[in-house]
């Protein structure tokens, strides 16, 4: 049931989005210079950007998640949506910029990911930046543990930051990113 309220909650947020987005490009205001008037709308490819542990959560929730929000025609981006030869940073980094909005699945093993930790960084850079929404879904994972990054949340990400020896610097903007995403409004799955 509370997949049921988290799919929902996502398709009407994406509807009213793409109504608002829609309904902006239909009429300039009358005061607008005719220059302006020609322009093209800027071209989104997609809705919603998708991110997540792919060894926790890709099989048992995620490919769920996608195929409702595709069935829907919600243009989501997934991670086997890369091109070949692309780097993948720059591909993922660009196209959280151009997404309307992020859905960040945090799981127990999201923290030893540095690729995930290097999206919700820009996730949250974006949302600081250019007020994109981001919905924080804690699957199997309790918030305050990925909050306070504790418990066996902690634990990843402490192995991660052992096996790749960040910078303090990097450090520091990965656990502010997830102090942020964290308190920000979700839904928590499979918690109990």
């Amino acid at each position: 049931m509370a997949v049921f309220f988290l799919f929902l909650s996502i398709f009407l947020f994406v509807f009213i989005w793409r109504f608002i987005l829609r309904n902006c490009h239909l009429s300039p205001s009358p005061s607008t210079p005719s220059t302006l008037t020609t322009a093209q709308p800027q071209v989104i490819k997609h809705d919603l950007f998708l991110s997540f542990r792919g060894e926790d959560t890709r099989v048992g929730f995620t490919s769920h998640l996608y195929a409702a929000l595709d069935r829907k025609q919600i243009r989501t981006f997934i991670d086997y949506q890369l091109r070949r030869g692309d780097e993948i940073s720059a591909s993922l980094l660009r196209t959280i910029e151009e997404a309307k909005l992020s859905v960040i699945v945090f799981s127990e093993n999201y923290a030893s990911s540095k690729w995930c930790l290097e999206e919700l960084a820009k996730i949250i850079e974006r949302r600081r930046n250019n007020g994109q929404i981001v919905i924080p879904v804690f699957y199997k994972v309790d918030p305050s543990h990925v909050r306070n990054q504790t418990g066996s949340f902690g634990d990843a990400l402490a192995r991660l930051i052992k096996k790749k020896a960040l910078t303090m610097d990097r450090e520091q903007s990965f656990r502010d990113a997830l102090t942020d995403a964290a308190n920000l409004s979700g839904r928590s799955l499979g918690n109990s």
